[in-house]
């Protein structure tokens, strides 16, 4: 399967919102939007990502098809990555390849990610792509309706 980052288009925007509200990957992801189902905050929420240009945000791409997004935002010295990666393409490698792709385009070092402490798919994405556990916190997980133990990860230049 070819893996592959492209600009955010217009387009991409329908699907993404469809993948937001899937109720599984809400669930573990679960630091999410206060409400996935509502498609003014979403549409703004991408206009204000595509026009910063602080936020590196790209489409994932699966033998072509729209499969997820991936980012890199925040204040330099405490960016983080981001992804989301359609639930019907877990466990096959696709959200790995991404992360590597973005990460070759964004250099920059350090980066961080977050991730809900029992998301096992996620973080063993994070870690192949070299980042390491750096702290344990906690934080209210709108997706669940409660706070939850939360890992922060550091990547290194």
């Amino acid at each position: 399967m070819l893996i592959a980052l492209r600009a955010v288009h217009d387009s991409d925007l329908p699907v993404f919102f469809r993948q937001l509200n899937d109720p599984e990957a809400l669930r573990m992801a679960a630091f999410t939007p206060e409400d996935p189902a509502d498609w003014d905050a979403f549409a703004a929420h991408w206009g204000r990502i595509r026009a910063s240009d602080d936020v590196v945000a790209r489409t994932v791409l699966a033998d072509g098809d729209v499969v997820g997004s991936a980012a890199v935002y925040g204040e330099p010295g405490e960016r983080e990555v981001t992804y989301w990666i359609d639930r019907a393409y877990w466990g096959r490698g696709i959200a790995t390849a991404a992360l590597r792709h973005l990460l070759a385009e964004v250099p920059e070092r350090p980066l961080y990610a977050r991730a809900a402490a029992d998301n096992a798919g996620s973080l063993r994405v994070l870690e192949r792509c070299g980042f390491r556990v750096t702290a344990h916190a906690s934080g209210y997980a709108r997706a669940r309706g409660e706070e939850i133990a939360e890992v922060v990860l550091h990547l290194e230049g």
